[in-house]
């Protein structure tokens, strides 16, 4: 069913083009891609933790098309991706209708173009600005229902490990940590690594003496 109605009143400014022709470009731009026999430039695939990126979603509710801007199932990015399609979410009824209302109406497939629509439950490569935008929104209570109150938790959860590190361009770690489905087992891998790079300056700076 369509997304619950919202209204939204904010001062905010969204840089990013009309939407549902952003995700026709895109989808134009990922079937050219699959038809082309020369391989697409790609940024290294590692995560914001600095580890190898994982996949998101090689099959979005059973369509056969995975996510991402290259349609593969990894939020990897390149220098054709001017969207950064970078932050693996796991989308929810509250987000589609929240996207929808701003002007990015994900929930509605354009088959011809390898856009299946978004789910509730699926999880999708957002650009890396819309997600830090919807962040902002939640912050300045910018997005409201019809009762006039306030719409909250529509800033969808992410898996941290399928999240690009360019994600970093528009928010800090923390923001997305504190986001993160798995946040609990990221800090943990955060933490390890770090003790693994101070034990590689012990090993590599001449001791003190």
């Amino acid at each position: 069913r369509p997304p619950m109605l919202l209204v939204y009143t904010s001062a905010v400014s969204f840089r990013t083009p009309a939407p549902a022709l952003r995700a026709a470009a895109d989808s134009r731009a990922a079937a050219a891609r699959l038809d082309s026999a020369e391989e697409p430039a790609r940024e290294p695939a590692r995560n914001v933790l600095g580890t190898e990126l994982s996949c998101c979603c090689a099959d979005v509710h059973g369509s056969g098309i995975g996510t991402g801007f290259y349609r593969d199932g990894y939020c990897s990015t390149g220098p054709d991706d001017a969207g950064r399609h970078t932050v693996c979410i796991e989308a929810t009824e509250k987000f589609l209708a929240v996207s929808a209302a701003v002007g990015n109406p994900l929930h509605q497939p354009i088959p011809q173009f390898m856009f299946p629509g978004v789910r509730p439950g699926d999880r999708w490569c957002l650009c890396a600005s819309r997600y830090a935008q919807l962040i902002e929104l939640e912050r300045e209570s910018a997005v409201r229902g019809e009762d006039g109150e306030p719409v909250t938790g529509f800033v969808p959860r992410i898996h941290i490990r399928a999240t690009h590190e360019r994600s970093l361009e528009h928010m800090d770690l923390e923001a997305l940590l504190s986001r993160a489905v798995d946040e609990e087992e990221a800090r943990a891998e955060l933490s390890r690594l770090e003790e693994m790079r101070a034990a590689l300056r012990r090993t590599v700076s001449p001791s003190e003496s």
